[in-house]
């Protein structure tokens, strides 16, 4: 017994320094955002880095699979203008469950789109094979930057996860700070 407590309990422990070391702020391109509590920071693999600059997994309540978050930047005048970006997001979702909604206004000093949509996500990298997730959703916001670069965020997950996360998602968007 005493042999089996010891993996464990370094188990435990290395989980809880893990997340002791997940920041509670964090950058992207010229905004700081504020994560929240129980949103778990997700080290972005090093192979993926280029294009993501941050990851957070927002959990199931029930403890089924959770929404995944993911912040890109590319820089000054790259990653596409914000229609292209907006028209990408909505046609990764086929069969929509409700249309999608797409409003711009005011977050961290600059314009803000935000995009929702429900329906089958086709899952994967661009041009790659695609994976249809039934009863998924989206939560999108683009942060326009034209000297730092927009900031991309998106939410995808099991529709109930993505809506019960809605309120701290949007908090999450408009209270950064350039």
């Amino acid at each position: 017994m005493r042999h089996l407590l010891t993996p464990v309990a370094l188990a435990l422990a290395t989980n809880l320094f893990a997340r002791a070391d997940a920041p509670a702020t964090f950058e992207v391109g010229a905004f700081k955002f504020q994560r929240p509590a129980s949103w778990e920071w997700i080290e972005v693999p090093e192979g993926l880095r280029a294009m993501r600059k941050a990851q957070i997994t927002v959990p199931a309540k029930d403890g089924g699979k959770p929404a995944e978050i993911i912040f890109y930047h590319f820089g000054a005048g790259q990653g596409g203008d914000t229609q292209a970006n907006v028209t990408r997001w909505v046609s990764q979702f086929s069969e929509k469950t409700t249309p999608e909604k797409i409003e711009s206004k005011e977050a961290a000093g600059t314009k803000a789109t935000f995009v929702s949509v429900t329906g089958t996500f086709q899952s994967g990298m661009p041009n790659g094979p695609k994976t249809p997730m039934p009863g998924y959703a989206l939560l999108g916001a683009i942060l326009e930057d034209s000297d730092a670069g927009s900031v991309f965020v998106k939410m995808t997950g099991p529709e109930a996860v993505v809506k019960d996360a809605a309120t701290a998602f949007s908090e999450l968007i408009t209270s950064a700070k350039k």
